[in-house]
C-alpha cells in the first residue's frame, strides 16, 4: 500500500529534519550573524593595543604600546575608573592608563615589575599585585611610592616542577572567605628527563610532579590541595554567590572542554594528577581503577570519587579551548546579563555565556554563544568599573583566528537589548527558557519551533570525545506565560549526566526579532524533583 501524500510528507520531514537542524546549527555557530542581527549591534569591540601590522579596515581605534613591548596578556585586573595592569607572558607587569577613553587614543603604559617566570594571572589584592609564576605565588609591593616593585614576596610554593613545557600555574583568583586559589597544569607526556625530576612516587602508573593537575587554596596559615583531575585548567573565578570555578581544556581523558566547581575532595577527569593521591595534604584517597573507553555515565558509576562537570562546552560549537572566567558584577551595565559567566575562548577568538543554577546542592546549566571576532586568543577578562569588559589578548604562537597574535581590547555594551534566551532552567519535564524580551505568543507557541538532541562523550585515555549516544528528542508542548518572557517545553526523552542541545530557530520576539544566539547547551546532571 502507498502512502498517503500527507504521510509522505511527514515520513520525509521525519528524515530530513535531523539534517535540516545539524546543517542550520553548522551554520549559527560559525557564522552566528547569518540568520539575524549582527553582535556588534549590542557590544563594539574597541582596540586599546594590537599590532600595527595586525590593524585592518573594522580596528582603526588603536593604539601602538611602546616599542618593542608586545603586549601578550596573560594576567589582567582593574585598578580605578582610569587605570588596568596587565601581566605579559615575558614575565613583567605594566599599568596602563587612559584605557576607558573612547576612541583609546592617549594611552600610557608603565612597567611596574620585571623578572617573572610566565605570570599566568593578575590579582589587586591587601596592598600588592598577586600572581602564580610557574614555581610560586608572588606579592609585588612598591614600598617607596615610586610605582615600581620593590619587594617580590614568595606567598606560597611547594608544588613540583619538573621543567616541562605545559607545568603552568594559573591565578589567583579570590573567593567568598578571601581565600586565593590557584590551578595547577599537569605536565603532557613527560619523557625522560622530566620523569628522571619527578618528585612524587607513581600512583595507579601515573607519573607527576607534585601537585600537578590540582587546585590548591591557599590563605595566611597554609596552601591546602583542595581537588584534582585538572588537564589545562587555564580559567578561574568566582560566581555570584563566591563559589570557585574552573575551565579545562580538550584532550586525553577531557572530551570537551568543560566548566568544573571548586571543592574539597572533588575528582574532575584527569587520572594523571592522582600520582600525588596518597601525598600527606591529599584529599582524595582509595582509587582503586581508572575506567577506560566508557561512556562518560557510566565511567562516574565504577568511579565514585569523579564528580561532572556544571556545564560541559561542545567543541567548535561553544568553542575549542575554553580559557578566563568572569562574573559580570555589574548591575546591568553589561547588558542583561548580571550575575551570569563569561568564558574566554582561545582558538575561536570570542567569549561564551554560562547561565548556573543548582539542583539537588549540584551546580549544571547552560552555555550559550556571546561574542566572536577578537584580535587574537581570548585568554584573560576583567570587568571594568563602568561595565564595560577588558579582554587580554595573546596565543602565544598557537593557532587562533584574528589578525593579531596579542593585545588588550574593550568590550563595550551599546544600549540595544539583544533578543536572547537568557536563562535556560531544568524542570522535571523539559526546560523553562527565560528570554531578554518579549517573544511573540505564536511563533513562540509553536513546538516546531523547537530542536532539541542529547549526546555525551567517553571518557577515555585517548585525545578527546565525538558526540556519542546522540538522540533527537521531541517537544510535546511550549507554554507562554503570561508577561510572555518565559516559555515552558515539555520535552520527551530526558537524560541524566547527558549535554542537551537547543536550537530555538522559529521564536520571535513580540516585534518581529530572531534570536541573535539560537543555540543552547544544557548540561543536565540532574532532573528536578516534581
Amino acid at each position: 500500500m502507498n502512502p498517503t501524500p500527507n504521510a509522505r510528507l511527514n515520513f520525509q520531514a521525519i528524515l530530513v529534519a535531523p539534517v535540516l537542524s545539524l546543517c542550520l546549527n553548522l551554520l549559527v555557530t560559525i557564522f552566528p550573524s547569518a540568520l539575524g542581527a549582527d553582535e556588534q549591534d549590542f557590544y563594539r569591540m574597541l582596540s586599546i593595543v594590537t599590532p600595527k601590522a595586525a590593524t585592518d579596515s573594522r580596528s582603526t581605534n588603536w593604539k601602538p604600546a611602546p616599542d618593542g613591548l608586545a603586549l601578550e596578556v596573560s594576567g589582567l585586573t582593574v585598578l580605578d575608573e582610569r587605570r588596568v595592569a596587565v601581566a605579559i607572558r615575558k614575565g613583567e607587569v605594566w599599568i596602563l592608563d587612559g584605557v576607558y577613553s573612547d576612541p583609546p587614543h592617549n594611552v600610557s603604559y608603565h612597567r611596574f615589575a620585571s623578572g617573572l617566570h610566565e605570570p599566568l594571572g593578575l590579582l589587586w589584592h591587601a596592598g600588592g599585585f598577586y600572581t602564580a609564576q610557574r614555581s610560586e605565588l608572588t606579592k609585588l609591593v612598591d614600598t617607596d611610592g615610586d610605582q615600581r616593585a620593590d619587594e617580590y614576596l614568595t606567598i606560597a610554593k611547594g608544588w613540583g616542577v619538573t621543567g616541562h613545557y605545559h607545568e603552568y600555574a594559573y591565578g589567583p583568583k579570590l573567593d567568598n572567605r578571601g581565600n586565593l586559589w590557584i590551578t595547577l597544569n599537569i605536565g603532557l607526556g613527560l619523557k625522560g628527563e622530566h620523569l628522571q625530576r619527578a618528585v612524587v612516587e607513581p600512583t595507579l602508573g601515573f607519573k607527576q610532579g607534585l601537585w600537578r593537575g590540582w587546585g590548591l587554596k591557599i590563605n595566611a596559615d597554609e596552601m591546602k590541595p583542595m581537588c584534582a583531575g585538572m588537564r589545562s585548567p587555564s580559567g578561574l573565578g568566582a560566581n555570584a554567590t563566591g563559589d570557585m570555578f574552573y575551565t579545562d581544556q580538550q584532550g586525553n581523558w577531557v572530551a570537551t572542554n568543560s566548566l568544573h566547581h571548586l571543592r574539597e575532595g572533588a575528582f574532575y577527569h584527569h587520572p594523571e594528577s592522582l600520582a600525588s593521591m596518597n601525598q600527606e595534604g591529599s584529599t582524595i584517597r582509595d582509587v582503586q581503577a581508572v575506567p577506560d573507553g566508557i561512556p562518560f555515565p557510566d565511567a562516574l558509576k565504577q568511579f565514585p570519587q569523579m564528580v561532572p562537570p556544571a556545564v560541559w562546552l561542545p567543541y567548535k560549537k561553544a568553542g575549542q579551548s575554553a580559557t578566563d572566567i568572569m562574573l559580570d558584577q555589574s548591575g546591568g551595565k553589561f547588558g542583561p546579563f548580571s550575575g551570569q559567566l563569561f568564558i574566554g575562548e582561545f582558538t575561536l577568538a570570542g567569549i561564551n555565556r554560562v547561565f548556573l543554577e543548582k539542583i539537588d546542592g549540584q551546580y549544571q546549566g547552560a552555555c550559550f554563544p556571546f561574542r566572536r571576532g577578537f584580535a587574537s586568543a581570548v585568554l584573560r577578562l576583567a570587568q571594568g568599573t563602568d561595565g564595560s569588559v577588558f579582554v587580554g589578548l595573546t596565543n602565544r604562537g598557537w593557532s587562533s583566528l584574528g589578525p593579531a597574535s596579542y593585545g588588550l581590547q574593550r568590550l563595550v555594551w551599546t544600549g540595544k537589548t539583544p533578543f536572547e534566551i537568557l536563562e535556560m532552567r531544568a524542570q522535571p519535564t523539559g526546560f523553562e527558557l527565560v528570554f531578554t524580551q518579549p517573544v511573540d505568543q505564536i511563533s513562540a507557541a509553536n513546538v516546531s519551533a523547537y530542536a532539541i538532541n542529547s549526546h555525551t562523550y567517553l571518557y577515555q585515555a585517548a585525545y578527546g570525545s565525538d558526540e556519542i549516544l546522540k538522540r533527537n528528542l521531541r517537544v510535546q508542548s511550549a507554554t507562554v506565560s503570561a508577561d510572555r518572557l518565559r516559555v515552558s517545553l515539555r520535552v520527551d526523552g530526558l537524560r541524566e549526566l547527558f549535554v542537551h542541545e537547543l536550537l530555538a530557530l522559529g521564536v520571535r520576539s513580540a516585534n518581529g526579532q530572531t534570536l541573535l544566539h539560537p543555540n543552547a547547551y544544557y548540561t543536565l546532571n540532574k532532573i528536578p524533583r516534581p
